[in-house]
């Protein structure tokens, strides 16, 4: 009868299970993590160097030859932290940090990214967000901004409406009397865009009152509205996704889940039972033995 690969009895199975142990240990490591932080701080000091033409001129090889250096580095972490999964390879791609690492360093190796320089280059830019894995802060910033994208796209519809309806009013208001203002819908929402800061709203205000006196309602409503409302549901909207990102993070420093922890509750209680029942087993023997015999 064959074995099935996966089993447990599989002679591959222990080599995999000591393969993931020792890539743990190292990629787990404050050294390691020290070190690729280091790494991605070095690709990006060589990403601005290359700024500058002179320098990336006279030291174009050795600007090559560090680039070559780190991508072999940020490979070599990558294929340590797949080993850190040899006996659970699903749960590397659960983690969508290691699918992010795993894409910018990939990207590298295709051939039309490797002939694009500008591509190229975008992902190199790519690798100095990655430091967001080793600083917990910074992450919970980055989740906090992906987290709020739903509410951020609801924001901004209802900011396109409101600009648009009271863009066509700006029109109908002054739009003969300032058409390089209001002269189109086009011109009208760029001004009240740039008015949602309230920088020049004084004189905006001042040569509305000369078209009619319901420019105080007009640009008082809109300032309410747009300056107040808005922008506080915005930071509301920020400050729950960034509670959420907070929540979340905790949840994955605890490095037991609670279903594990129920799982390790349940196997002290049966380790328990048993060292009773050997415990118990003497007594039973001595207790056969001294009995007589009928």
């Amino acid at each position: 009868m064959t074995e099935h690969p996966f089993l447990p009895e599989n002679a591959s199975w222990p080599a995999r299970r000591a393969l993931a142990r020792w890539a743990r240990n190292v990629t787990e490591a404050r050294w390691f993590a020290l070190t690729v932080f280091v790494l991605i701080l070095v690709n990006a000091a060589l990403l601005g160097v290359e700024t500058y033409r002179g320098l990336a001129a006279d030291w174009s090889q050795g600007l090559r030859l560090a680039e070559n250096l780190c991508l072999a580095a940020f490979t070599a972490e990558i294929v340590l932290r797949v080993c850190a999964h040899a006996d659970r390879p699903h749960d590397f791609f659960r983690d969508p940090w290691n699918l992010f690492d795993l894409a910018v360093v990939g990207c590298a190796f295709l051939p039309f990214v490797r002939e694009n320089a500008t591509i190229l280059r975008l992902l190199r830019l790519a690798r100095v967000l990655r430091t967001a894995r080793f600083l917990p802060q910074l992450r919970i910033v980055m989740v906090a901004v992906g987290r709020s994208l739903p509410g951020t796209v609801s924001f901004l519809l209802v900011g396109a409406l409101l600009l648009y309806v009271y863009a066509m009013v700006g029109w109908l208001l002054f739009g003969h009397h300032d058409p390089e203002q209001y002269g189109s819908i086009g011109r009208a929402v760029l001004t009240l865009f740039l008015l949602m800061t309230l920088d020049g709203l004084g004189e905006a205000v001042h040569a509305g009152l000369e078209a009619t006196r319901w420019s105080i309602v007009y640009y008082a409503s809109y300032v309410l509205i747009a300056s107040f409302v808005l922008v506080n549901v915005l930071i509301g909207v920020v400050i729950s996704s960034l509670e959420e990102a907070r929540e979340l993070e905790r949840e994955q420093r605890d490095d037991t889940p609670p279903v594990d922890r129920d799982l390790l509750t349940r196997i002290a209680v049966a380790r328990r039972a048993l060292d009773e029942l050997e415990a118990s087993l003497p007594a039973q023997n001595r207790s056969t033995r001294r009995r007589p015999c009928a």
